[in-house]
């Protein structure tokens, strides 16, 4: 059974950071692409951001130069760090891997379980 645990979240002061992780067990023989999304209250699920297994990124306009996305293969885990956080991203943020290649096939569009944000003074 694979399982995406996300953590780090938290209250948070506006113009404070935060680094989100996403660890994912099982057994796992390749984890594609990643991605953060964020879903605030009364809104709809929204893309944050995703990494390739190669590393390469993309930005939701509206986090760019804030947010960073990276992710440690050998650890399969997969992060987002936050600086000069808003009230506007408040909201509970998921982590999502594209496939997941285990030692019994693959699973596809696989989901945390989220962590919440809380940006406020």
């Amino acid at each position: 059974q694979v399982q995406l645990v996300e953590s780090g979240g938290g209250l948070v002061q506006p113009g404070g950071s935060l680094r989100l992780s996403c660890a994912a067990s099982g057994r796992i023989v390749r984890i594609y692409d990643m991605g953060w999304y964020r879903q605030a209250p009364g809104k709809q699920r929204e893309l944050v951001a995703t990494i390739t297994r190669n590393g390469i990124t993309n930005y939701a306009d509206s986090v760019k130069g804030r947010f960073t996305i990276f992710r440690d293969n050998a650890k399969n885990t997969v992060y987002l760090h936050i600086d000069s956080l808003e009230p506007e991203d408040t909201a509970v943020y998921y982590c999502n891997a594209d496939r997941i290649a285990t030692a019994f096939g693959s699973v596809y569009d696989y989901w945390g379980q989220g962590t919440q944000v809380t940006v406020s003074s």
